[in-house]
């Protein structure tokens, strides 16, 4: 086992604990769940989604709510859904729609492009099976943080270019955007924000092994100059995360291909503050989620 493969394991298990303990005050508990279990087949795999549905109205028969599917963090090598667990809960309450957890595959167990692959495929099998499965599936937005929104990327690139599906909203939630770059030249105002360019390195080895396919715009969204078409989107960067860069300049790019964009900056925050805080920090970009999905899907 190659030694790269040997330090994502090891990484696995150190951070897969971490990961799924988000900050208390940002896990919504008044928040009501109603959740339930979701296997979907893919042509690289079956993958288990988790279901959270909006709060009934009392209406007898109300009509199917709009949908968004949501993909996690963890730097393609953390399987830890219920790290979204606050957010999914929240958005679902809140923005009145079917909100889709995915548990994609991670590496270094399966590679580049399998993520993408599962993430394509269990997003079109929401937007063809919704009547039976009580949601709207012509009303569907996708996004997700970290690992999650590069995937979030891609699955609107290949539905642009298939023409399956078309996604009303995509949520980029500190996106890793460019995998060709040495982590060292992504810098920080801060001395130790949270990825390190080892860390980062490691994160990439493991899920793209192969340098020629680190500028495929499947893996490296924030390269390809082809952005024209792809749906409108919300770009959420930290101030002090080392991926902020590359966010700004992909909503920028968004924008000049004539792409609806909404840019936020949070200042004074890192990677991963929708999680671990601070709070209030996490809790306005949450609420900018819903309100931006709201608006998308009209609800």
């Amino acid at each position: 086992m190659p030694f790269t493969r040997l330090q994502a394991r090891g990484i696995q298990l150190l951070l897969g604990g971490m990961m799924a303990r988000v900050h208390e005050d940002l896990r919504f508990l008044d928040v009501p769940k109603r959740t339930e279990s979701l296997r979907v087949e893919t042509t690289a795999g079956s993958v288990t989604c988790t279901v959270y549905r909006p709060p009934t109205t009392g209406t007898a028969t109300p009509a199917p709510a709009p949908v968004y599917v949501n993909f996690h963090g963890g730097g393609f090598i953390v399987a830890r859904p219920e790290q979204d667990d606050h957010i999914c809960r929240y958005i679902a309450a809140t923005a009145g729609c079917v909100v889709i957890n995915v548990d994609y595959a991670v590496a270094p167990q399966r590679q580049f492009p399998v993520p993408v692959t599962q993430a394509y495929d269990v997003t079109a099998w929401i937007a063809e099976n919704g009547p039976a499965n009580g949601w709207d599936g012509s009303r569907l937005a996708v996004g997700g943080h970290s690992a999650g929104a590069t995937l979030t990327a891609a699955v609107c690139r290949l539905a642009r270019d298939r023409g399956a599906f078309s996604p009303r909203l995509q949520i980029i939630d500190s996106a890793v955007l460019d995998q060709l770059a040495d982590p060292s030249t992504k810098l920080s105002p801060i001395a130790k924000p949270l990825l390190s360019p080892h860390l980062m390195r490691v994160f990439t080895a493991a899920y793209v092994p192969d340098p020629a396919d680190r500028a495929h715009p499947l893996a490296s969204p924030g390269l390809a100059d082809d952005l024209a078409g792809l749906p409108p989107a919300l770009v959420i960067v930290a101030e002090h995360d080392r991926l902020r860069d590359e966010g700004d300049a992909y909503a920028k790019a968004l924008d000049a291909a004539g792409v609806p964009v909404i840019h936020r900056l949070f200042e004074g925050v890192d990677h991963y503050f929708t999680h671990t805080g601070p709070v209030p920090a996490g809790k306005e970009a949450i609420e900018l989620m819903a309100s931006a999905l709201r608006t998308a899907l009209g609800t």
